[in-house]
């Protein structure tokens, strides 16, 4: 990648970190309800039994409401945690599950490690982003778990980012080891890209 895309990528994640820190209590609230809507709906129309999804931290669109939800419904949550090598490994979640900041200052679930291959057997995945493009293109936060997880499944289930909607943008700064997403979540829609999957959806 260029020093410039590089560049980009950097003042990009800055900009999108500030906008977060500076949304109001209001706008989170409508915007935790609408998140959890969507990934509800979400789960129910791909009839998903089993999903991989992360702790939101503060500043990120709230996760926990629907991961409440999931649970609830019997569907069976995997959990990442960050590993030395650049791997992801997964835990299950459990009833009171208890929690612990990462190095990279995100929190993660504790639970017994399941191996990196434990993704492989779930039906949706939801991960984190600082952005998503109108071609389904993921910018994350520079620490490539993700990438190299999803680069890595032979047969890998439908995959969606959460962001605000402000983050849904034409375009994001791209390098060549960068996975696309099959859909992109807001508080305000769901939107299916045919980039992975060759489907294309929307709701």
């Amino acid at each position: 990648m260029s020093a410039d895309a590089m560049s980009q990528k950097r003042a990009l994640r800055a900009e999108l970190r500030e906008r977060r820190r500076t949304l109001t209590q209001s706008e989170r609230r409508a915007a935790t309800e609408g998140i959890t809507a969507q990934l509800t709906a979400l789960v129910q129309r791909f009839g998903a039994r089993s999903v991989s999804c992360y702790l939101s931290a503060v500043d990120e669109p709230n996760t926990r409401p629907f991961l409440n939800w999931a649970k609830q419904q019997g569907v069976r949550v995997l959990f990442p945690i960050s590993r030395a090598d650049g791997l992801l490994d997964w835990t299950t979640a459990t009833p009171g599950e208890e929690e612990f900041i990462s190095a990279y200052g995100v929190p993660e679930a504790v639970g017994e490690p399941l191996g990196p291959i434990a993704i492989n057997d779930v039906d949706l995945i939801v991960v984190p982003a600082a952005a998503v493009d109108r071609s389904g293109m993921r910018m994350g936060w520079g620490r490539g778990y993700y990438d190299k997880t999803l680069g890595s499944m032979e047969r890998c289930p439908p995959v969606y980012g959460v962001v605000f909607d402000g983050e849904f943008v034409d375009e994001v700064p791209r390098e060549r080891h960068d996975e696309a997403l099959d859909g992109v979540v807001t508080p305000t829609r769901t939107v299916d890209f045919s980039t992975r999957s060759g489907h294309r959806r929307r709701t």
